[in-house]
């Protein structure tokens, strides 16, 4: 388990010694191999030039009035009860919306499909696995299906149309991206959300600062990044070698943990403090290198947009007392509930 930022950083930039080939610990080489995260660099390269149009910046701020709207529209539905799940109501609701009106699903389905993707990461066994994979796959099959027949302007169909290396991909390549994207827009962006809106209900001085002064809201997302990313990345060993005072041996699993690289003290000065006016606020939350996640900046659009709007309806909340917080832990953290109250008037 690999903690350093800079550690971590050299290990997922060494695809040589260290493959994204089979990246699930207990190791399960028979598992499903997701493109492009499980293919190694140069043969990721091509999958990810096909996905770039519709992550770039120019595309994220395109999509910015509609994901306004969208987070509106989710606040807007609890704000007058002066309380809600915060987990369950808004995190796991408002980034999964914006993933489903991307890839053109149906919004009526958005609580169905959001507990097949958290019955997948909760998975511990190749049983478990056997019980969401089947479903993903149907899901993303039929909906690839329905996009070769009817086009829209959507990601699948955009996928649908894209050439690697001078070619359209075939039902299986489209298949396996897919199926990576419904993992990720189903859950890693929640997960960050709630984990940020449980340190935030809990800091009220904080709560007014961003309220009256909304343009340093990118500094709490950002801020909330370093310190609750919620992911880690493992690697296999594919060649023997010594490093970092460690001897690895091909077939190890490596489990690197890019929650913790902000966290580490040698390139944060007190790491585990909230501080939005931190100059450099350094982290892997993307991880770095050629698997970098691709949604980086919807994922902070979505975070920054989704806090100005709820200020400017909710300015001061907290934590409903004695409440649990459930969590879920693996290789994609979450925290499934969060109950907040705030004063009905705005």
């Amino acid at each position: 388990m690999v903690r350093r930022y800079d550690i971590i950083s050299e290990i997922v930039s060494d695809p040589e010694h260290f493959s994204c080939r089979e990246m699930q610990i207990p190791r399960a080489p028979s598992r499903t191999v997701l493109i492009p995260l499980n293919l190694d660099p140069p043969d990721n390269v091509p999958y990810r030039k096909a996905l770039m149009p519709r992550f770039s910046p120019k595309a994220i701020q395109q999509m910015e009035p509609k994901l306004r709207r969208r987070a509106v529209e989710i606040i807007e539905e609890v704000v007058e009860k002066g309380e809600c799940d915060f987990a369950y109501d808004i995190a796991a609701r408002y980034p999964v919306s914006v993933f489903m009106d991307m890839m053109g699903l149906p919004q009526d389905r958005l609580r169905e499909f959001r507990s097949i993707a958290e019955q997948y990461f909760a998975a511990r066994t190749e049983e478990e696995y056997a019980k969401t994979d089947p479903l993903i796959t149907s899901i993303m099959t039929g909906l690839i299906e329905l996009r070769q027949r009817e086009p829209s302007d959507d990601l699948v169909s955009h996928l649908i149309s894209a050439e690697v290396d001078g070619r359209p991909m075939v039902l299986g390549e489209l298949l396996s991206m897919c199926v990576l994207l419904f993992l990720g827009g189903m859950d890693t962006v929640t997960n960050v959300t709630g984990f940020a809106y449980q340190y935030f209900a809990q800091d009220s001085s904080l709560q007014d600062r961003l309220a009256t002064h909304p343009e340093l809201i990118p500094q709490f997302v950002e801020e909330a990044l370093r310190l609750y990313a919620v992911v880690s990345n493992p690697r296999v060993v594919s060649k023997d070698n010594e490093r970092f005072g460690v001897s690895f041996r091909q077939g190890d699993m490596i489990s690197c943990m890019l929650a913790m690289a902000g966290r580490d003290d040698r390139i944060n000065v007190d790491p585990n403090v909230f501080d939005i006016d931190r100059p450099k606020k350094r982290h892997l939350a993307f991880s770095t290198g050629p698997h970098t996640c691709i949604g980086f900046n919807l994922a902070r659009t979505e975070l920054r947009i989704l806090t100005e709007e709820w200020l400017k309806r909710v300015p001061r909340f907290s934590l409903v007392p004695n409440m649990p917080h459930h969590f879920r832990l693996g290789n994609v953290n979450a925290l499934s509930s969060l109950p907040l109250r705030w004063s009905k008037a705005r």
